[in-house]
């Protein structure tokens, strides 16, 4: 039988272990420490018993008290789904203008229709609806197709110049690059960016409100400031789709860009289209 190591010091027992001189005292552990340990492990395998817990190959195995995380997220969906029922039937069943009326029910569209634009909206318009070149801002007080909350949810309710909607927005501005010479279309685009009272040539900017008047009125209007119903933009303001600059304005008269937005109607259905124009409406920039 080996000799037993006791250290001098203390007169306990060592493990024999030693590091650096200093030796591991062979202590027992206290009494309430282990038996606190044996519990845990008593606690482990019956909750293993108890819950679901174990994998085994196509599911795990599933207590013996029929516990489901899955089962109580189903209930508590369920349970607010029931919850807000009465709203949301109340906005399927009113027509826009009862709803903003209605204080609660707007409120309520207001919050399921920031959700729903979350996840619909927000990968184009941006996380705070102000847009960016080629997705228009949602804040300000400019609309292509017209701000008022019926305007709105047509526009998202069936799109614009998307194929899979008769009744999508549709507009297009020709290619004047296959209509006029690159000079008119110079003086042109000086005559727009001057709208904006951003400075250019006055010669320029007078020959071309000749060329505008004989080939962009029509549509933009004798004083530039657009037509919500051709979907076309206005002109004598500061905000624009593609760019501002003088160059910019010349590449869209020349080859112009055209974007297309989705219908979400068939998508999303009634409801959230309904709850999105009450959202859109209500970012500051609803007529």
């Amino acid at each position: 039988m080996s000799e037993k190591n006791i250290d001098d010091v203390t007169g306990v027992e060592t493990t024999g272990h030693e590091w650096d001189g200093i030796k591991e005292l062979n202590n027992p552990l206290p009494r309430w420490w282990v038996w606190t340990f044996y519990a845990t492990i008593a606690w482990a395998l019956a909750y293993t018993i108890a819950y679901p817990a174990w994998p085994l190959i196509e599911r795990a195995t599933g207590g013996v008290l029929g516990y489901s995380s899955r089962a109580e997220l189903s209930q508590t969906m369920e349970a607010a789904a029931a919850a807000r029922a009465d709203l949301v039937t109340a906005i399927s069943e009113k027509p826009l203008a009862d709803i903003l009326a209605d204080e609660e029910l707007r409120r309520f569209a207001i919050s399921a229709g920031a959700a729903a634009y979350k996840v619909n909206c927000s990968q184009c318009h941006g996380s705070g609806a102000a847009g960016s070149a080629g997705y228009p801002n949602l804040n300000d007080d400019e609309w292509l197709w017209g701000g008022d909350i019926e305007a709105i949810h047509q526009t998202i309710a069936h799109g614009v110049r998307f194929d899979g909607d008769d009744e999508t927005r549709f507009g297009e501005m020709p290619a004047f690059g296959d209509i006029l010479d690159p000079q008119q279309i110079r003086a042109v685009s000086a005559y727009v960016h001057s709208l904006s009272g951003e400075g250019a040539d006055p010669a320029l900017v007078e020959a071309g409100s000749t060329v505008y008047a004989d080939n962009c009125a029509a549509c933009h209007g004798e004083n530039a400031q657009g037509e919500p119903a051709l979907g076309a933009p206005n002109l004598a303001d500061a905000i624009w789709l593609y760019g501002s600059g003088q160059e910019a304005i010349a590449a869209q008269v020349r080859s112009p860009q055209h974007g297309v937005m989705p219908a979400w109607q068939a998508r999303l259905g009634e409801t959230t289209v309904k709850q999105l124009a009450v959202y859109v409406h209500s970012l500051g920039g609803g007529q």
